[in-house]
């Protein structure tokens, strides 16, 4: 409850009325005046508490008559009344009723009762109420007060000594407390404090309010007590000590710096007092050396030896005043500074150097603190460096603590307080090295190095300086420091320095970032400047102070980082070196950034490992010149001493082979430090990031791990040497050492652009080191670098643009490494990076900015270059995979990536090929439609260029079948690819005019359009060409499909460039290489194909070629030709393309030629099409008409011919019923055509039946069968053109041709082929055609005009001679030629020179005697038929087969000749009859009788075989021709010339005299020897009766018109009645003598014939008129009788009954005797 509440009050009055009570009675008795006034006090108590409302208010203004009771009492000395009065004094207090004269006589009391030594507790606690409760003492009275408690501080009683140094301390508090309540109140107002002068008078201060001064000399006699002299205002004062001066100095400074800091007056005490006595006082501890003994020093202090509790105090006030008055005593500060500097050094005593470092660590953890030493001195000029001294100090002490110095010497080195542990490392040379007990055996953390075991304690909590050894303040004698304390509390210094340092210079930056960030780029104004001008200001101080820091930092964690054992205290020194680096990199200092991070490096690697990187990085940074040279990996190094806990062992990254290197867990804790450090500092790394990485790549290595799909790390196992050992702790590990190490690169796209720039860069630069260490050997790479160049591009995919020239400039050089996993990894990076790149979602997207589109697809054009397969295939699958996930989308990238997929080459082998080519397919097949149009012709270009390729013909016959595929594309999508290709050109137009340059563009003046197509036909022709049959075959074929199926599309210029450029260019190297082709026989390809032997020379192989390209080009020219006669040279082009044919048509392959030859026909279909728009449709001019492609078909041995009248009719049909009227004006051209085409068929077939001129040459070159009769079959269809200006001069060169094909003899070998077989008689195909040529001409001429008809006589002359190869086959040159009959046709030997075999000419000559006759029948009354003579010469021509007879080749020739003779004169003798007068048939009839005469009576004899059916036939035969005489001639004998008739009577006579008996003498002349002749001939009884009967019926006709007929007849009747005789003789003798023996059949056939003559003969003397016998015959008629009459007794049956015919007729002869005629006649 509250002091003034009415209860309180209340309580108060009764409580002192009580005491006063109290008092009264223990003084009643001995002290009555005591009494007294107790009674008198509490009248006085009652009457204020009567009178009053403020009854506290009136007690405190009574207050001195309140106390004096109580003071009497104490006075007494009564130890009772004196307790109960002080007791009542202390209510009194409490309440706050004393007044300012009241508590000076309590004061007064309390001395009083002090000096007596009563109450010594009693009095404390009631000097401690009486200030603490109010403000009233003051001045003197407080001083007494205070100088009391001093008193009672130095009593005898411990207790009392301890309670009086308590209540001092609060006590000053109190006064200090005052002040700062004093300042509170007096706040508000201003007042202007004079100047403060160097005050002399230091009792009082006058400018200072009462409890300032109070507290002010209170101050002042403190430091006056502590430099032991006298005090000016704490009057009284008996004795001090030094310590608790300190002390309560040090609480003062410490409680209260605001009063020393505000009011000057205390500030100059702490400058002119403070400082220079405790620089004072710490002259012994600066003096003094260990060792040097107790050296007296010049100080008056008492002490000369440094005395620990005054050191220890010093050094907390020391603290004090720096921690808070820095900023007054800069100059004094530095100097402490430098003090506690040296009171590190390694030769002051060991406590001292403990508090020493305690005091430091106090400082280190006052960041703020540090960044003004390094403000004040260390940016000042000529100012001592303090805060680098401080931590080069801490460094070098710990480095002195691992220094045992050798027993018993003194070590003489200094080490300088700035070294950086150069010294120290002397002496740890020079030292023998004192093994720590029991190191590495307990599990302590310590710290080890060299032999020193340090064990390391926990000596405070991070962040806080909590000292052991300066808070001792009730030792007197220096304590014993453990082993290690020191080197603990330092270490905690150092990372709290650090921590503090580093956390601190952070924040500031973020502040200053955020500024930034929220004022923006503001243009300075004027506001601006003075900010502006401090933070340069900031920046300068933290860079000074981090480079003031970090050699002594480093060389310190280095060195306890080497000698840590502990995992924590290596995570902690990580730490800071790390927060280190990272800070050095944000403030951009580079050398400091990368010591730190070098250490790091050098910390996860194996000791000594040889990493060039860090040590020619770090060699001028570096303090770790201890390691120890020249020794061989394996051996552990000291630094590392067996405590080490060994984890994984593996290779070492180098170019040279080495053993293998260990790992130890604090490798593995440096590299997660390190990992840590690029990952979350990654943008302040600058170029250390090559150490970084390195390093880690390094690590890597060693560990085993291998990159994986996208560049992450996964375990793997070396390939060779020794394998990685991993304990099972590590294995544990890697995966999450891989995966921070992917974490590390996948933040690397939160760096900006330059750190990222760095990253790359070193990335780059390490992957150059691998690459230089891959060459030349095929041990494994480090792929490290280049995995992660992978996984950075990955993630920063973004920003892609920024590192994408620097990334993928490197990987390239990686693909076109020797060592081949080493390029498989650069070009698996690449290729990813390019996917992902187009796989991405850019910001605009990729359709809309094409530069990066280019920029990402460009890496894929370059890796054409390189020249290993392997990246060339990756390629080509990444090309592919593009194509399959963002085909549609390639826009503007098309070029790029048909670039390259057309890059490749002969020499790259078909697996690339065949990839390559899928991802044409999928091009051709997919994408057309999406890319620009501009990009086609670069389709068509690649895929020619796989057309071309040699490796693997499917592919290039896939890749033809892919540009018709093309082709038909541009068909379908003809109008938008024409569109968007104009605009295009209109595009480029305009550039090129802009540049004043022509447009350069193949093929150009043709439209856009039409140069795609160009190009598409210019790369099918390059295939055409190809050296491969197979593709040149395709090829064609494709080309001329597409240009007949789309040439529609093109403008008629073009065609022009087609014509000439394509499709003649083609044919001139087609017919070059074909004439210059190879004959070897190629053997059989690829071990297992069959080359047939029509293919199996080189030759053959571009026969087909040209024969292919020879018949498209006709084509086109054939289903083109309204196009193409519209541009102006078509007749020219007409004449190259018939020279192309006749070229052919002459090579010597039958193939070709025959082709040639078809192409011509073909092109002689052209009708002079009618105008387009007539016309349906353009490709309908391709209909071929069936006729003509039938006979082209070689018939072979079964196929029945087709009959060549039948073609012809066929063709006249076809060109009568459809007349189509050329075009006005086009006729001419026409007929020019048309004639050049006869010359060139003229000319092929004057060269081609031209015979060879050598004789003996075997192999010279014959034309094929079916190349004639093509030859001659196009004669038809080209007659159809030129028939009108057809001439004899024509018709004679066709004659030549006509001859000389059908002379041409076939092979041996092919004639089974052509001929069906050597038995039946059938025209080849080539003889049909002949005939049919004629056949349309004779037809021609019989529908032309009168002035055609003088051609007859030529037809006829050339069918002649072919009728006579029916006898004389014709002479092919002078080759000798077998007839069919003996050609060996079933045993033709291989590979001999074949035979040649003249055909089966009859049936041909046969067949021209049939058509012969025929044209005769209809033209036998034509002028021209007679003039020319033409019967006589069809007479003259048939004497050869009639007169050979049975020598004909064939039987049927004679035969047919017979009858044809028979038709004709027919006809034929009418007609000469009629023209007799004309003399145009005079030479005809001597002929005619040969003819007859070599007929009948040929000198061929009959075949043995015959039958007597076939000889009686071929009597009849000879009959009919007899009965022709008979029914024909006899009967106009007048209108016959004389010679001709009596040449026939003879005949006639020989005919019917035909005998066997060699005594006939011919009277003939014709027939001289004919006798011998005949002695094989059967008799022909039948034809000599014919003969004889048309004999008489001519010699008894009374028509006789010249008296030699008559006598020609009466001889030829004389003879043979004389034969007659002799024969019947002579049979009549043999019969007799044959006795019973029959006679030879002959002889009994002759006189059958005998006999039946000489009846024929009776016949035809009843018959004639008497006048016109002769009487002679008669009488030789009668004559025989008899001799017949003596033939009666023969014995034949024949001869009887032919005797009894002859017989008969004699009757008529019987009758009377007339008697003897007047005039003497008998």
């Amino acid at each position: 409850m509250s002091t003034t509440s009415p209860e309180a009050v209340k309580k108060l009055l009764e409580n002192m009325q009580t005491d006063l009570r109290s008092l009264s009675m223990e003084c009643k008795k001995k002290f009555p005046p005591v009494k007294e006034a107790a009674e008198s006090g509490i009248v006085k108590i009652k009457t204020i508490a009567a009178r009053n409302t403020d009854i506290l208010t009136a007690l405190k203004e009574n207050s001195s008559e309140v106390v004096q009771p109580f003071l009497m009492g104490c006075g007494t000395k009564e130890p009772k009344i004196t307790q109960l009065c002080l007791a009542a004094i202390q209510r009194l207090m409490s309440h706050e009723v004393v007044s300012e004269a009241a508590a000076g006589n309590i004061i007064n009391m309390l001395w009083q009762l002090m000096e007596n030594g009563l109450e010594e507790l009693k009095l404390l606690q009631t000097v401690l109420v009486l200030l603490t409760t109010n403000t009233v003492v003051h001045d003197e009275v407080l001083s007494k007060a205070i100088v009391l408690c001093f008193r009672l501080h130095f009593t005898k009683d411990n207790i009392t000594n301890n309670t009086a140094a308590a209540t001092v301390r609060q006590v000053v508090t109190v006064v200090f407390e005052r002040m700062v309540a004093e300042d509170e109140r007096f706040k508000g107002m201003a007042e202007q404090p004079p100047a403060i002068q160097g005050n002399s008078n230091r009792r009082s201060v006058s400018t200072l309010r009462p409890s300032a001064k109070d507290a002010y000399m209170l101050f002042q006699d403190l430091c006056q007590l502590v430099n032991a002299d006298a005090p000016y205002w704490l009057v009284g004062m008996t004795e001090m000590t030094r310590t608790f001066g300190l002390e309560l100095l040090e609480s003062v400074l410490n409680d209260f710096p605001g009063v020393f800091l505000q009011h000057q007056e205390f500030s100059f005490l702490l400058k002119e007092r403070v400082c220079p006595l405790v620089i004072k006082l710490f002259s012994p501890n600066i003096k003094f050396r260990q060792g040097s003994g107790s050296g007296s020093s010049a100080s008056p202090a008492p002490v000369e030896k440094p005395y620990f509790p005054i050191c220890m105090r010093l050094l907390r006030v020391v603290s004090v005043l720096i921690k808070h008055f820095y900023s007054l005593l800069v100059t004094e500060c530095e100097i402490f500074l430098s003090l506690l500097v040296k009171f590190l050094d390694g030769e002051k005593p060991q406590w001292l150097r403990a508090v020493a470092v305690e005091s430091v660590h106090r400082l280190c953890v006052q960041p703020h603190l540090l960044r003004s030493f390094c403000q004040s001195y260390d940016m000042k000029q000529h100012s001592t460096k303090v805060f680098r001294d401080i931590v080069n100090a801490l460094g070098s002490f710990i480095q002195s603590l691992f220094i045992v110095p050798s027993v018993g010497s003194v070590s003489s080195t200094n080490t300088p307080a700035g070294g950086s542990g150069s010294g120290a490392q002397a002496s740890a040379q020079s030292g023998v090295g004192v093994v720590g007990t029991g190191g590495g055996l307990t599990t302590q953390a310590a710290f080890e190095y060299r032999g020193t075991w340090i064990p390391l304690m926990t000596v405070s909590v991070q962040g806080s300086a909590k000292a052991t050894y300066l808070e001792m303040l009730d030792k007197v004698e220096p304590p014993s420091i453990p082993e290690g304390y020191a080197m603990s509390v330092a270490f905690s210094a150092l990372l709290d320095l650090v921590r503090g340092i580093t956390s601190m210079i952070e924040r500031e930056l973020a502040k200053e970032e955020e500024a930034v960030a929220r004022g923006g780029p503001e243009p300075i104004g004027p506001a601006h400047t003075d900010t502006l001008l401090q933070e340069p200001q900031a920046q300068q101080v933290w860079e000074e102070m981090v480079n003031a820091c970090w050699c002594g930092l480093l060389a310190a964690l280095s060195l306890l980082l080497d000698a840590s054992t502990d995992e924590t205290a290596t995570e902690n020194i990580l730490k800071a070196e790390l927060t280190m680096a990272s800070l050095c990199g944000r403030l951009g200092l580079v050398t400091p950034r990368d010591a730190f991070i070098t250490a790091i490096c050098k910390a996860s690697l194996p000791p000594h490992y040889a990493l060039t990187a860090l040590y020619s990085n770090a060699a001028n940074l570096s303090n770790k010149t201890y390691s120890i040279q020249g020794q061989n990996v394996q051996i552990i190094s000291p630094s590392s001493e067996s405590h080490q806990h060994v984890v994984a062992m593996g290779q070492p990254l180098t170019s040279q082979p080495q053993g293998t290197v260990v790992l130890t867990a604090k490798n593995i804790q440096c590299m997660r430090t390190l990992l840590n450090l690029a990952h979350c500092h990654g943008a302040v790394l600058g170029t250390s990031w090559q150490l970084v990485l390195a390093t880690l790549q390094h690590l890597v290595w060693i560990l085993g791990l291998k990159p994986g799909v996208g560049g992450g790390l996964k375990p793997g196992r070396a390939v060779e040497g020794p394998s990685t050992v991993l304990t099972t702790a590590v294995m544990t590990d890697l995966p999450v050492i891989s995966n921070i190490l992917s974490r590390l690169f996948e933040s690397s796209q939160y760096l900006d652009d330059v750190s990222l720039h760095h990253l790359i860069n070193a990335l780059c630069s390490l992957s150059m080191e691998a690459m230089e260490m891959a060459y030349g050997t095929n041990k494994e790479p480090s792929l490290f670098a280049v995995a992660k160049l992978l996984e950075t591009g990955l993630v920063n995919m973004d920003r892609i643009e920024i590192l994408w020239r620097p990334l993928t400039a490197h990987l390239l050089e990686v693909c076109q490494h020797p060592n081949a996993r080493m390029r498989e990894w650069g070009a698996e990076a690449i290729t990813s990076l390019i996917k992902a790149g187009l796989a991405y979602k850019h910001d605009p997207p990729l359709s809309q900015n094409q530069r990066l589109h280019l920029l990402l697809l460009n890496p894929l054009k370059e890796l054409s270059n390189v020249l290993h397969a392997d990246i060339r295939q990756k390629q080509l699958e990444c090309v592919l995979q593009v194509l399959q996930s963002q085909g549609d989308s390639l826009g503007p990238g098309w070029p790029l990536v048909l670039g390259v997929i057309g890059a490749i080459r002969n020499d790259q082998g078909e697996s690339l090929i065949r990839t390559a080519f899928q991802c044409l397919q999928l091009v051709v097949t997919d994408f057309l439609p999406t890319m620009p149009c501009t990009c086609l012709q670069i389709v068509v270009d690649v895929a020619g260029s796989f057309g071309l390729q040699n490796q693997e013909l499917n592919i290039s016959l896939t890749s033809i079948g892919l540009l018709w595929n093309i082709s038909d594309y541009f068909f379908q999508r003809a109008e938008i690819i024409t569109e968007e290709l104009e605009k295009e050109e209109a595009i480029l137009l305009q550039q090129a005019c802009d540049k004043g340059e022509t447009l350069n563009r193949p093929f150009h003046p043709a439209p856009p359009f039409d140069c795609l197509w160009l190009c598409l036909y210019a790369k099918l022709g390059e295939l055409c060409v190809d050296p491969r049959p197979a593709v040149r075959k395709s090829a064609g074929q494709t080309m001329f499909s597409t240009i007949a199926a789309h040439g529609t599309l093109l403008q008629q210029p073009t065609w022009h460039i087609v014509v000439w450029k394509v499709l003649f260019h083609l044919l001139n190297c087609v017919r070059k290489s074909s004439t210059t082709a190879d004959k070897e026989k190629i053997e059989s390809g690829g071990g297992n194909i069959l080359i047939h032997h029509s293919r199996d020379t080189a030759e053959k192989q571009w026969a087909e070629t040209w024969v292919l390209t020879l018949a498209g080009v006709a084509r086109i020219f054939n289903t083109r030709k309204y196009l193409l006669q519209q541009l102006g040279d078509f007749f020219k082009a007409w004449e190259v393309l018939l020279d192309h044919i006749q070229s052919a048509a002459l090579s010597k392959n039958n193939e070709v030629s025959l082709a040639a030859l078809k192409s011509f026909q073909e092109i002689l279909q052209l009708v002079t099409p009618v105008k387009d728009s007539d016309k349906p449709d353009t490709l309908g001019a391709m209909d071929i008409p069936p006729v003509l492609m039938e006979p082209l078909t070689a018939p072979g041995p079964g196929r029945p011919l087709p009959r060549s009248d039948s073609l012809a009719e066929r063709l006249a049909q076809r060109y009568s019923t459809q007349p189509q009227l050329p075009p006005p004006g086009e006729e001419q051209d026409d007929s020019a055509l048309w004639w050049s085409a006869w010359s060139t068929w003229y000319r092929t077939g004057t060269e081609c039946t031209r015979p060879p001129s050598g004789g003996g040459d075997k192999l010279a070159f014959v034309p094929s069968q079916p190349f004639l009769t093509a030859l001659i079959q196009i004669f038809p269809a080209l007659y159809q053109h030129i028939a009108t200006g057809f001439s004899m001069d024509d018709l004679r060169k066709l004659g030549i041709i006509l001859h000389g094909a059908v002379s041409v003899p076939i092979s041996s070998d092919a004639s089974p082929f052509i001929l069906p077989s050597y038995t039946e008689a059938v025209l080849t195909s080539l003889q049909e055609a002949v005939l049919t040529a004629l056949d349309v001409l004779q037809k021609a001429i019989c529908v032309g005009p009168e002035t055609l008809q003088v051609m007859y006589p030529a037809i006829f002359e050339q069918l002649l001679q072919f009728v006579e190869f029916s006898c004389k086959p014709p002479q092919y040159g002078k080759m000798e030629t077998k007839h069919v009959a003996n050609a060996k046709y079933n045993q033709i030997q291989l590979f001999a020179p074949a035979e040649w075999v003249a055909l089966n000419y009859v049936p041909f000559a046969e067949r021209s005697l049939e058509v012969v006759v025929d044209l005769y029948q209809k033209t036998a009354c034509h002028k021209a038929v007679i003039a020319e003579k033409v019967l006589q010469n069809i007479i003259k021509t048939l004497r050869v087969p009639l007169g050979l007879k049975y020598a004909c080749p064939a039987e049927s020739t004679w035969k047919l000749a017979v009858s044809s003779l028979l038709k004709v004169l027919s006809i034929g003798l009418p007609v000469a009859r009629q023209q007799a007068s004309s003399g145009k048939f005079d030479t005809m009839w001597p002929k005619l009788a040969h003819a007859f005469e070599d007929f009948l009576f040929t000198k061929s004899t009959p075949p043995d075989n015959l039958s007597i059916q076939e000889f009686q036939k071929n009597e009849a035969i000879d009959v009919e021709v007899v009965q022709l005489i008979s029914t024909e001639i006899l009967p106009y004998a007048n209108f016959i010339p004389k010679e001709f008739v009596g040449q026939i009577m003879a005949m006639l006579n020989k005919g019917s005299i035909h005998s066997q008996s060699s005594s006939f003498t011919v009277i003939s002349s014709y027939s001289a020897t004919l006798a011998e002749a005949e002695i094989d001939i059967r008799m022909r009884e039948e034809f000599s009766k014919v003969c004889f009967e048309t004999l008489l019926q001519f010699s008894f006709s009374n028509k006789v018109s010249t008296p030699q007929e008559g006598y020609i007849s009466r001889m030829a009747l004389a003879v043979l009645l004389q034969r007659a005789q002799e024969v019947l003789h002579r049979y009549v003798e043999d019969e007799r003598l044959s006795g019973r023996c029959p006679l030879p059949r002959q002889q009994v056939t002759e006189i059958i014939f005998v006999l039946k003559a000489v009846s024929t003969l009776m016949d035809s003397l009843k018959k004639t008129q008497p006048e016109n016998v002769d009487g002679n015959t008669w009488a030789q008629v009668i004559a025989l009788y008899p001799t017949l009459v003596e033939c009666i007794t023969c014995s034949s049956a024949e001869v009887s009954s032919a005797l009894k015919e002859a017989l008969g007729p004699f009757k008529d002869l019987m009758q009377p005797p007339v008697s003897k005629v007047q005039n003497g006649e008998s």
